[in-house]
């Protein structure tokens, strides 16, 4: 067993001992945590399925590896969005604009999304556009992801 590493996920405490401390965040969060969120995309960091947030900033999943994370740093993925039993408002945003239609992307879109609004609680489309730009979509349903963000921003 590796040196012990503490994670905060989603609000809750993790203690891991792994034997790799390179392995990227996103085996952990998937394997050891069973969230399904985050998902293995490129695995390059390329295409933002993998979009999880480390102390509110979006952040590549799969090219994070696990012993760059300092303690107490706070890790958020799509699951920890939701508060008190519900959704956040992006997350109510895709649903209202059905802006999935596979569905693979959307977890690195709402998670880029969300991150964008925090800081950024008023874009405009194409500040919306850039901030999406690094998460990929083959489905075609851009336009329907830039009205969700709209929607959200006009919620929060």
């Amino acid at each position: 067993m590796g040196k012990p590493v503490s994670l905060t996920v989603n609000g809750r405490g993790l203690a891991l001992s792994p034997d790799d401390p390179d392995i990227p965040l996103l085996y952990v969060l998937r394997n050891d945590m069973d969230l399904r969120g985050p998902r293995f995309g490129c695995g390059l960091g390329q295409c933002g399925a993998c979009t999880v947030h480390v102390d509110g900033q979006a952040v590549r999943s799969c090219v994070t590896p696990l012993s760059s994370l300092q303690p107490g740093q706070k890790i958020t993925t799509l699951e920890g969005l939701a508060a008190n039993g519900e959704m956040h408002p992006v997350q109510a945003a895709f649903v209202a604009e059905q802006a999935a239609q596979c569905g693979y992307c959307i977890n690195g879109m709402i998670m880029q999304s969300a991150a964008l609004l925090a800081q950024n609680p008023n874009p405009g489309d194409d500040e919306i556009r850039q901030a999406l730009a690094g998460n990929l979509c083959r489905c075609g349903t851009h336009l329907r992801i830039v009205r969700a963000v709209r929607r959200a921003a006009a919620s929060l």
